[in-house]
């Protein structure tokens, strides 16, 4: 049975509403035998990526950035995990403030060395998330989840 690992950091109430609709959206029944795991992202491993058959990745934009927790993730698993996850399938979303052109910019960047292959069109949200913003994140998480069926 393929395997989707959710990585996440979710510090903040709208963190964590978007990672429940990205749950909801990959756990929903019409997606069959795809088991979903879920991990903080200072507890992922790379046992645990190579463990999966795609990723979903959730951050907080700080200070301009992803995340030190997804930061720290990517540099546990980044060698570990190169050769043998090329072409992973992956996805992922990010939420801040107002700017997140910088934690964009460094997922893009780390994912496209470790060769995976973006799934989905990543769900960015600025402020409090909204209905559209949630139903993206269903979206997302139904989309990657779809994909390893």
């Amino acid at each position: 049975m393929p395997t989707l690992l959710i990585v996440h950091h979710t510090p903040s109430p709208n963190c964590q509403a978007l990672l429940e609709a990205v749950l909801a959206g990959a756990t929903t029944p019409e997606i069959e035998n795809v088991r979903v795991e879920r991990r903080a992202a200072l507890s992922a491993t790379a046992s645990d990526v190579l463990a999966a058959d795609g990723c979903l990745l959730g951050t907080p934009a700080n200070l301009g950035y992803m995340s030190g927790a997804l930061k720290h993730f990517f540099d546990q698993v980044y060698y570990p995990c190169l050769d043998e996850t090329r072409g992973r399938p992956f996805g992922y979303y990010v939420h801040g403030g107002s700017d997140v052109t910088g934690a964009v910019r460094g997922i893009e960047s780390i994912t496209t060395g470790l060769g995976w292959r973006r799934a989905a069109e990543p769900v960015i949200v600025t402020g409090e998330p909204g209905k559209a913003d949630l139903e993206a994140c269903w979206e997302l998480g139904a989309t990657v989840a779809a994909g390893l069926m």
